[in-house]
């Protein structure tokens, strides 16, 4: 089964992100352990903490009339 969601800030953006790792089974731990980097920042990217870089990507985005649609694929997906 696929999820598919509407991203339109950072903040859906990370609520996609924590729905795909929790499907994934993973903590946050395990996912900063893989991506070499610490659990806050996990945490921050989960919440949508506000960045420069995000807040200009989502604002040219809008500017452009563009969508970003997020897919979450399951293990049944990615494994057949």
């Amino acid at each position: 089964m696929e999820y598919t969601g509407r991203v339109r800030s950072p903040k859906s953006l990370g609520r996609m992100l924590q729905q795909a790792r929790l499907l994934s089974g993973l903590s946050q731990r395990e996912l900063a352990k893989r991506l070499g980097t610490t659990q806050r920042y996990i945490w921050e990217l989960e919440a949508g903490k506000p960045s420069i870089a995000m807040s200009r990507l989502f604002a040219a985005m809008a500017e452009c009339n563009m969508t970003l649609t997020a897919t979450i694929a399951t293990e049944d997906d990615v494994h057949g």
